[in-house]
């Protein structure tokens, strides 16, 4: 999950033609929208500004930003992070769509999307952990 379109280190990355303000900007509007969801919200904090943070930072980070996220928290460990929570194909569809819809919410530019979203998909997928 290292690897998405255009988003690496290089003047070419996200971050180098977004900034970081949108990323925080995804990572609010997307926890919005999981604060009113009925199967998703039990499986996040009660309080959402710290998830607001790692969340944003995580994705500067992984779109070619600073490394904020790895100082605080040190490797994202995905995984590893998200294995107390039963995810099944329906959790991880949820969650597609919370973000896919996040985007739309930040106003991010169309063109910068499929990538995003490639990144998303792959990585909702891989932290699948139930058939049901």
């Amino acid at each position: 999950m290292s690897d998405a379109s255009n988003a690496g280190t290089g003047p070419e990355s996200l971050h180098a033609r977004l900034g970081s303000e949108p990323f925080w900007a995804i990572a609010r509007a997307f926890y919005a929208r999981i604060e009113a969801h009925p199967r998703l919200r039990p499986m996040f904090p009660q309080e959402l500004d710290e998830a607001i943070r790692n969340q944003a930072e995580f994705l500067i980070q992984y779109f070619g930003g600073p490394t904020a996220y790895n100082a605080r928290k040190g490797h994202p460990r995905l995984r590893m992070r998200h294995m107390p929570f039963r995810i099944g194909l329906q959790e991880r569809n949820d969650w597609v769509e919370v973000m896919r819809a996040a985007l739309e919410d930040a106003a991010i530019p169309q063109a910068e999307r499929p990538a995003m979203m490639a990144y998303f998909e792959r990585a909702a997928t891989v932290l699948m952990n139930s058939d049901t």
